[in-house]
């Protein structure tokens, strides 16, 4: 700890990005001694409520509404999630080799000998991190759940002590940015096409997520879904102990379901429960609590703890949330739905028929598989945001024509009370970002539940 200590004091530090995790990035770098400069895209008047939770810092130098010209003179550079790494003067940083690192790395480093579960995926990240956090805690355990799931990573590290468990969701944008965070034990859920506006190619995005595993070595484990090429494939690429989960197929070694029991099969063969004892719903919760019992076994944690969680954990807000019963009809909350796989794992997890609810942020998807997919139980869809168009236009080609447009989830929430039969399933899962309507998924949740709470 003592020579992280030396290394932060009097550094030039430039942080880039104001969001949430880069107001616990300055507070711990200002108490290492470093010397901060901000820089955000944003101006100071867009900046104001966030600026003011740092104005007690002495000695911030601010260049904001644009992005610095010269870099001369900065030690290191500490990225925020949402910055791209392709912008020219952060390529100009990485051709001058000067450290550039995200929160989660400064995290790592000042971390006193901590144990790290890295947790990444398409889709699944949060009930999968969620779940292991749980098991972790009820298995007694000093844990922090963090990361992408909305606690920095940062925060954490400075509250915990020697030891502690950080169990971590990480976004490839995250990934982006470490350099020799190395957990101890790591996930692949899933790998499908998400956020191609930042990461132009599939390519690119997978080799985004498979930096989770690429410092490890053969004393730490890296549990992989097996039922997933792309990700089955990364095996070839890892260095640390891989262990498959799989819903499918009856594995030689790893977590797999035998005549509807879950089955762990590592040192050896222990029947854990059967599939109709869990608590979430779905094909996709399967897996996610396979890859948790996977991660919670091989650090330790004994199988009676693991089994009880698995039997009472509740939903994640957000994730197939159930809100109320009216009329006979069930509302259900996916607004953590944010691209078309996720939204293809909501609707699968029904039989019932479902009005769907979908439409937000373009990030370069496409919804041609996932229209394929839920005609066979959704039967009509309803439309709102920047993407309306795009579904619309891709679910006529395929023959959909029950189709309704609304301007705001007010009117979302009212046609589809006004349509639904008893025994339908009015999901909201958008398959789509939630900004240009709202800050983020769970204001738009939240805008959903009130809608619903007020029939």
């Amino acid at each position: 700890m003592e020579e992280e200590e030396m290394e932060l004091k009097g550094k030039k530090v430039l942080l880039v990005g104001l969001a949430k995790t880069g107001i616990s990035t300055i507070k711990c770098l200002a108490k290492y001694g470093a010397d901060i400069t901000v820089n955000d895209i944003k101006t100071e008047d867009q900046l104001e409520e966030i600026i003011a939770e740092i104005k007690d810092i002495d000695g911030i130098k601010y260049i904001l509404g644009h992005h610095p010209e010269d870099i001369a003179d900065i030690d290191m550079v500490v990225v925020s999630p949402g910055v791209p790494l392709d912008l020219p003067f952060i390529k100009k940083v990485i051709e001058e080799n000067k450290e550039l690192i995200g929160e989660v790395e400064l995290a790592y480093e000042l971390a006193n000998k901590p144990y790290f579960v890295g947790i990444t995926g398409t889709n699944g990240k949060t009930t999968t991190t969620s779940l292991t956090g749980e098991i972790f805690e009820k298995a007694g355990k000093e844990t922090y759940v963090v990361g992408n799931i909305g606690n920095p990573v940062i925060d954490a590290v400075q509250a915990a002590n020697e030891g502690a468990s950080f169990v971590t969701e990480l976004s490839s944008f995250q990934l982006e940015s470490i350099k020799d965070f190395k957990p101890s034990v790591s996930a692949v859920l899933n790998i499908t096409e998400d956020h191609m506006n930042r990461h132009h190619t599939m390519e690119n995005y997978i080799d985004a997520k498979a930096r989770v595993f690429m410092n490890q070595d053969k004393n730490d484990f890296c549990v992989l879904n097996y039922d997933d090429e792309l990700t089955r494939a990364l095996a070839e690429k890892c260095n640390a102990n891989v262990v498959f989960f799989s819903r499918l197929e009856k594995l030689e070694k790893g977590i797999y379901v035998e005549n509807g029991d879950i089955i762990i099969d590592i040192d050896e063969k222990i029947n854990l429960m059967k599939v109709c004892e869990l608590s979430l719903p779905g094909g996709h919760n399967l897996e996610n609590c396979m890859a948790a019992a996977a991660m919670a076994y091989v650090s330790g944690i004994d199988i009676e703890v693991i089994r009880e969680v698995l039997k009472t954990f509740k939903a994640v807000e957000h994730r197939l949330e159930f809100v109320k019963e009216v009329e006979g009809v069930k509302y259900v909350n996916d607004s953590k739905g944010t691209n078309p796989d996720s939204t293809i794992k909501a609707v699968q997890a029904y039989e019932n028929p479902i009005i769907l609810i979908a439409g937000g942020y373009d990030k370069g998807s496409t919804y041609d598989e996932l229209l394929e997919i839920a005609k066979k139980n959704v039967k009509t869809l309803v439309l709102l945001g920047q993407t309306a168009d795009k579904i619309e236009e891709a679910a006529r080609r395929i023959g959909f024509t029950d189709i309704h447009r609304v301007e705001d989830m007010k009117e979302a929430v009212k046609t589809c009370h006004d349509i639904a039969k008893e025994g339908d399933i009015v999901l909201l899962s958008p398959a789509c970002a939630s900004w240009g309507m709202y800050k983020n998924f769970e204001v738009r949740g939240k805008d959903f539940k009130d809608n619903v709470n007020n029939l």
